[in-house]
């Protein structure tokens, strides 16, 4: 599958509205996870997950405390999961899943961005067939037949372990994230950072974008979904050349 976690959307936030967006993003995800499996982190793995991943991305205690709190108190916004699939710049395909509480608006700014940057919006699996909905964790390490063993001595569903430029990358399906981080967990030593540790969409194969202006044009698209405050994270198949 070959370093999936190059692929990922950078979350980092770098400007002042950045930020906002990132942890207004947080605050969505936290409060639906909060509000659908229950307020305490130790008896909802997706809420706990969610919190890990906002305090990876530097997330305020205090947005994660508030998304939680809203959710608690019953009231606030009724959000959905929406889901848009289409062809980016270069031919690449894109997912986009957001999470709205007017599904009108966001489909007007997801349609926007593809319309104005030379990609076309398509129906419900016109690009996540050509994806895998998996568990990927991505972590330092040389010898991955003995994280392969150990997973399957866990009895642990794993799709593939890879090992690449000194970089392990343990990919499974999506259902068995949490069996794959126990596992791994109990294993590696304590002090393991992960380069990547969450569920996402893996493409089955990449397409390189290699003309100047196309790159331009996919690097304006994905800022134009950067900026639609509904849009929870990008999926694509481009390969870009290395800076």
């Amino acid at each position: 599958m070959g370093r999936a976690y190059q692929n990922r959307k950078e979350s980092m936030a770098k400007t002042a509205g950045q930020k906002t967006r990132l942890y207004s993003r947080y605050g969505k995800e936290i409060y639906v996870c909060a509000k659908n499996g229950g307020f305490d982190p130790d008896g909802n793995l997706a809420l706990r997950q969610m919190i890990s991943k906002a305090k990876k991305d530097q997330v305020p205690a205090h947005v994660i405390e508030r998304a939680i709190e809203k959710a608690r108190g019953g009231g606030g916004e009724d959000y959905e999961s929406a889901r848009y699939e289409g062809f980016g710049p270069g031919g690449c395909m894109v997912i986009a899943d957001c999470l709205t509480d007017n599904g009108k608006r966001t489909f007007t700014q997801v349609r926007q961005a593809f319309v104005k940057n030379d990609a076309k919006l398509g129906g419900p699996g016109t690009a996540g067939h050509m994806f895998d909905h998996q568990a990927v964790f991505v972590f330092a390490g040389d010898d991955e037949d003995a994280i392969l063993e150990m997973l399957m001595m866990a009895d642990v569903d794993v799709t593939d372990v890879e090992l690449e430029d000194g970089m392990i990358s343990v990919y499974a399906p999506h259902t068995e994230f949490f069996k794959v981080k126990t596992a791994l967990a109990a294993e590696l030593p304590a002090e393991t950072e992960y380069v990547m540790e969450e569920i996402t969409f893996v493409p089955q194969t990449m397409t390189a974008i290699t003309d100047a202006e196309e790159i331009e044009q996919f690097e304006k698209f994905l800022a134009a979904l950067e900026d639609c405050d509904d849009v929870q994270n990008v999926y694509h198949n481009a390969e870009l050349p290395e800076a």
